[in-house]
């Protein structure tokens, strides 16, 4: 792990500097970052994805855990510090890419790197990360939807974000993060950071959250991308009544015609706002228009 003195003295001899741009700013409290490695539980048969590696820090702590792990910076100055760094250890993939295809899609290249590591690696797949701040909430996302998913992640993230990850039914901070995240598994907050422990120092506070996948959750989605459209109409229209946002359906819901009876039948006020509905019920509402929707779309 890289000391603040040590990264400026690797971006200095490369003549580099964070870019703000890219969401760089490094955690240089050692033991923060040994909470973060800590709470993952890593072990030998461990997968780990790393997002926004920087130099190389935290992927030597991972690496020492891990069976493998895939570190991933857009950077590419940084990617070739790093992979200089880490030259020497061989359980590690440095990989010099923009983590997103596009905003719905986690590039290839670290997928099939993923899938080559669980040739040898039968354990866990982990995202353990710094997340940049401008990447956080899609990589979230998509490691929750899939198809690449992982089984637990703990990253540093923007406080505002961290909060936004827990948040429940009738807070203002509850939305679609909220909602994928609960209806797979559970969030859990280990520790809010000042901004000082990062260099250069962010505009914001920030916290290190896990979240565990539980299967027993998340296998009740019977269709992914249903229920992402589901979450889209609704939260895409909050402030309306659930019943007022149904005739805004587009695309496959705008076959669904029965919402009163949907709304019924999982025992929702269609008067509520979508703000003010649960992760299970937004599940339950997904699964029953899987049901009602034409075999070829389910």
């Amino acid at each position: 792990m890289h000391t603040k003195q040590q990264i400026r003295q690797l971006l200095a001899s490369a003549g580099a500097f964070p870019n703000k741009r890219l969401g760089q700013h490094f955690l240089i409290d050692l033991n923060l970052m040994r909470l973060l490695v800590d709470s993952a539980n890593i072990d030998k048969n461990d997968i780990v994805l790393e997002v926004g590696c920087g130099t190389g820090s935290l992927t030597e702590a991972l690496a020492e855990k891990a069976g493998m792990t895939i570190a991933v910076e857009h950077d590419r100055t940084l990617a070739e510090i790093a992979k200089s760094q880490l030259a020497e250890t061989d359980n590690v993939e440095i990989i010099n890419t923009d983590i997103l295809e596009n905003k719905h899609t986690i590039g290839h290249n670290v997928t099939d790197a993923l899938v080559l590591a669980r040739r040898s690696c039968s354990g866990r797949i982990l995202l353990v990360a710094n997340l940049p701040y401008n990447v956080a909430c899609p990589v979230i996302l998509n490691l929750i939807t899939g198809p690449t998913i992982v089984e637990a992640m703990y990253v540093t993230v923007q406080k505002e974000i961290a909060v936004r990850m827990s948040a429940g039914p009738g807070s203002g901070d509850y939305g679609t993060l909220s909602i994928f995240l609960g209806a797979a598994g559970d969030v859990k907050t280990i520790r809010t950071l000042k901004r000082t422990v990062f260099w250069p120092q962010p505009q914001v506070d920030s916290a290190m959250v896990a979240f565990v996948r539980e299967e027993a959750k998340a296998s009740r989605i019977r269709n992914m991308e249903l229920f992402a459209e589901i979450i889209s109409l609704f939260m895409g229209h909050r402030r309306k009544t659930l019943l007022a946002c149904t005739k805004l359906a587009r695309g496959k819901l705008e076959k669904i015609h029965d919402w009163g009876g949907i709304f019924q039948q999982c025992s929702i006020d269609s008067k509520q706002r979508p703000e003010q509905i649960r992760p299970e019920d937004y599940v339950a509402i997904a699964n029953l228009c899987c049901a009602k929707s034409p075999p070829s779309e389910r």
